[in-house]
């Protein structure tokens, strides 16, 4: 039954992540954990992500905004930091339950509020505050994603410029993570016997989650996000007060 429920789980959380960009660390990992010790369930939600982004950086290589990618890496190397020192010294109730309801506050804002912010290149500010925040918000409880989201909006990317640049951006990070994990023992044998189990569901919901994204149009592409912003931090929130 633990095999079925992992299958069953890294399908939904691979296919979230490949139609969206992001999110199935907080899909998987939460669900992981009925079944699984925090010592398996993490390290097998970042080996996956590591799949999921591999497969997606060589589909979708030229959709990439590279130049973009390579600054929010940089800055999000920055941030992480600060953000294990959340981890490790904050209220982990409070600054999660309060960060969901800030996510959950901004995604609504963003939308039923107009806003005409856009940029029609690069900033350098942007790039620091959304790559840094990623950083920190990654570094303390993984989630790496809504500053990214940010980003990606005032630069209006496409669906499919979004999804692969921030695959783009996880890849990296993501092997950062596994080899820590390697260094710590934490990627043990029954880790990589489930990892190898979860590729028989992962895989055919990355390509089927790479058909939505392409059927979604650019202009309501970020509603789609908001909206799975909204789940993901309900979760996190319900996740974190039982």
């Amino acid at each position: 039954m633990t095999i079925i429920f992992i299958l069953i789980i890294s399908f939904i959380a691979s296919l979230v992540r490949s139609t969206l960009g992001f999110g199935e660390s907080l899909i998987a990992v939460p669900l992981f954990l009925l079944f699984l010790p925090v010592e398996i369930a993490v390290p097998l939600s970042v080996m996956l992500s590591i799949v999921i982004a591999l497969v997606v950086v060589i589909q979708d290589h030229t959709e990439i905004h590279f130049n973009s990618a390579k600054w929010l890496i940089l800055y999000a190397i920055l941030g992480v930091p600060l953000g294990i020192v959340i981890l490790l010294y904050g209220n982990e109730m409070l600054i999660k339950v309060g960060l969901g309801i800030l996510i959950i506050l901004y995604s609504l804002y963003s939308l039923f509020v107009k806003s005409n912010n856009v940029l029609e290149e690069d900033s350098k500010l942007w790039l620091f505050v959304c790559g840094f925040l990623s950083g920190v918000f990654g570094g303390a409880y993984g989630l790496n994603g809504p500053p990214l989201v940010v980003y990606g909006n005032l630069r209006k990317w496409s669906a499919k410029n979004f999804r692969a640049t921030l695959q783009a951006y996880f890849l990296p990070v993501s092997l950062i993570s596994v080899l820590g994990y390697y260094t710590k023992g934490l990627v043990t044998t029954e880790v990589t016997t489930y990892f190898f189990i979860s590729l028989i569901t992962t895989i055919p919901a990355i390509f089927l989650g790479r058909y939505l994204n392409h059927q979604l149009k650019d202009g309501s592409f970020f509603k789609y996000v908001y909206y799975g912003l909204v789940v993901i931090s309900l979760i996190l929130i319900v996740s974190t007060l039982t």
